[in-house]
């Protein structure tokens, strides 16, 4: 398999370190919100990077984390009056809820910034200790020009970075050796969450904390450390010069970056009113077509969100999965019967697509030509297959164009919908839960119809419901 190393900025065949092991590190959302249509193309592209890698029978150690201290965290918990760790709790869960949606799958590890500050401690120590970090007033600097690589992966040039800021004036900049100093380590204001050190109570910089949690989840060396192009400078590069001065190794191996997705060709901003979150979208359109519509272009080719590429995507999809139903329903009355000559050429058709499909696949995770092979596919099926065909035939390619979507992350098989007589059972239960001010159990009510797909609306005429 090829991926594009933007380090090297190169397709370079992906060799893991450790044999049949594969590390990956995705930086995951800050917390302090519900995540939006942006943050949702990592997290899609990198889960199916991982299902393909699954797939090839590679052992994936997939960890994300969600930062769970940051100055939008509390300044969200001081406008509602409540702890920054409410608000970052409440949105893990809501993240997670998002991507299930998304059938993303589950990471391996999820660590939160909160719970590995010993280690981030740590690694501020033998920073110091190394002469790559020096503290005053008890925030603690890293030595940037201590690093010699600085600016390898952005291919950012030190002095021409100096020269750019040379005139910018900063509140605080002073007490640095070198304006391009970052922090590690910053002290506790008044109101905020903070911790123990050896240079007083405080908080990590955003930085360190991927550096100390990569490392203690995957290893010094990661196979694999992926986000957003807009991670590439400062945040990736400041990891690297964190990591490599402190572990005296390679960070890692391969950097893959998914480029931005824009809004009707505008960049998502909440000043232009295109800022949308997943829970928006979701009102408007089933996640599984989002999820489509993402991987229907090159994870490193700008994407336009639109409603009208959208509603391409989901008569796209549509395709797919009536050409599944057709060919459950032609499963199902088929008989079990000799192969014709006519059916082992469709047989051996279907192999090509595979071995087509996986080359789209490895050559630096082509989506898009994965998806076009699954549509010569689902036209064979639609123009070859019927029930008359050999029972064995029709289960070979139903069951490869489903495992080829499901590396897709894309769900083929609709399971039994709920019938309308348990839907109206299931709202009278919550109506009846509001009425005893029992809100837990009608908030739950609420939650299980959407997770099938039914959508509640309360009205003065009463609840009405409607199918997504």
């Amino acid at each position: 398999m090829k991926i594009y190393n933007t380090m090297t900025r190169t397709k370079e065949e992906f060799v893991p370190i450790n044999g049949n092991k594969v590390g990956i590190y995705v930086c995951g959302p800050t917390v302090y919100d519900y995540i939006h249509i942006g943050n949702a193309r990592p997290m899609i592209v990198f889960d199916t990077l991982r299902r393909y890698l699954l797939y090839k029978g590679y052992d994936v150690n997939y960890v994300s984390n969600f930062t769970d201290v940051d100055d939008k965290i509390i300044k969200r918990a001081i406008e509602e009056g409540v702890a920054p760790s409410e608000i970052s709790e409440r949105y893990i869960l809501e993240a997670k809820k998002d991507m299930q949606e998304l059938n993303v799958l589950e990471a391996t590890t999820h660590p939160k910034a909160t719970e590995e500050i010993p280690d981030m401690i740590a690694m501020v120590e033998t920073l110091i200790e190394k002469g790559h970090a020096y503290e005053v007033n008890g925030t603690v600097y890293f030595r940037t020009r201590s690093f010699p690589g600085y600016g390898k992966l952005s291919g950012k040039n030190i002095d021409d970075l100096e020269a750019g800021h040379r005139e910018i004036k900063v509140a605080g900049q002073e007490e640095k050796e070198d304006f391009l100093d970052f922090v590690l380590w910053k002290p506790k204001k008044e109101g905020e969450p903070s911790w123990p050190s050896p240079w007083g109570e405080g908080r990590p910089g955003w930085h360190l904390e991927c550096s100390v949690m990569s490392k203690k989840y995957i290893g010094d060396i990661i196979d694999i450390h992926a986000g957003g192009e807009d991670l590439i400078f400062p945040h990736h590069e400041n990891e690297i010069a964190q990591s490599e001065a402190a572990n005296d190794v390679e960070f890692a191996k391969y950097w893959m970056h998914n480029a931005f997705l824009k809004i009707d060709g505008e960049k998502m901003s909440k000043s232009l009113g295109n800022f949308f979150t997943i829970r928006d979208i979701g009102k408007k359109y089933p996640l599984q077509v989002i999820r489509f519509f993402m991987l229907s272009a090159h994870y490193r080719s700008p994407l336009n969100f639109s409603d009208t590429l959208v509603e391409s995507s989901k008569a796209s999809l549509e395709r797919i999965l009536n050409a599944m139903a057709r060919l459950e329903d032609a499963m199902n009355c088929a008989e079990e019967k000799e192969t014709t000559e006519e059916e082992k050429e469709i047989l051996l058709k279907i192999k090509e697509y595979v071995a087509k499909y996986e080359a789209a696949m490895e050559d630096d995770l082509n989506t898009a030509d994965a998806i076009s092979v699954i549509f010569e596919m689902v036209k064979l099926a639609n123009s070859s297959i019927t029930s008359n065909n050999a029972k064995s035939v029709i289960t070979e390619i139903y069951e490869t164009i489903g495992k080829l979507c499901d590396i897709l992350g894309i769900i083929t098989k609709v399971e039994n919908e709920i019938l309308d007589s348990d839907i109206e059972a299931l709202i009278e239960e919550r109506q009846a839960a509001r009425k005893a001010r029992n809100f837990a159990r009608a908030d739950e009510i609420r939650d299980m119809l959407a997770a099938q797909g039914i959508l509640l609306e309360d009205t003065r005429e009463g609840v009405k419901w409607k199918r997504k």
